[in-house]
């Protein structure tokens, strides 16, 4: 029986980690199929262009590691105030294990290709922007939920997650500027105030 090859998964694996260390312009399908130790005639077999490798690389990226995360840090079961507040934690810890890792702060993938190519690859960008919208939908339901409960104020929910990504990612790009994830670690205190979110009713005293 014939051994299935893991060399598409393995070229998407390399692609995003360079794109996401260097940047998409700056990396080679040479550089690419070195870092995933693919004959660059594998390469071709499976994609016709570092584009083509790039919106699939961004789609197995959601697919395996962005949605099982984002669908358990916004899991029903979570309060919606405490999803939102999960998930911003999440980030500043994420960017300093990052930065131990590769010695800088690297932000995030979908971003960094997306605005870099943003006038540019027409298949790229959409899927960039695509996953952005995904992750959106996310927050703008927590968002919309905890309305409902009382923990924000009322707002228009796709509003409010526009302008939650604006700040999210206008910090991720400060640290990484900055090359400093200490600049996220006030992120959920500064995302629960951009939510304008009501200080939680203090619990009753027992009468035993």
């Amino acid at each position: 029986m014939s051994r299935t090859s893991t060399a598409n998964v393995r070229l998407m694996a390399a692609a995003i980690d360079l794109m996401w260390e260097e940047s998409y312009g700056a990396v080679t399908i040479d550089d690419i199929c070195t870092r995933a130790e693919v004959k660059k005639g594998s390469f071709y077999y499976y994609f016709t262009s570092k584009a083509d490798l790039a919106v699939a690389a961004l789609e197995h990226l959601w697919a395996e590691e962005w949605k099982p995360s984002m669908d358990s840090q916004f899991s029903a079961t979570v309060e919606p105030l405490a999803r939102l507040t999960g998930f911003l934690e999440s980030i500043y810890h994420k960017q300093t294990l990052t930065k131990a890792r590769f010695g800088k702060v690297l932000g995030c993938p979908v971003y960094s290709v997306g605005s870099e190519i943003s006038t540019q690859e027409t298949a790229l960008c959409a899927k960039a922007r695509e996953i952005v919208g995904r992750k959106l939908r996310y927050y703008e339901s927590a968002i919309q939920e905890a309305v409902a409960t009382g923990a924000i104020e009322p707002c228009d929910p796709v509003q409010k997650a526009l302008a939650l990504v604006g700040l999210i990612e206008g910090l991720v790009g400060y640290a990484r500027m900055m090359n400093d994830p200490e600049a996220l670690r006030e992120l959920p205190v500064m995302g629960l105030e951009l939510l304008k979110a009501k200080p939680a009713a203090p619990a009753e005293l027992s009468r035993t």
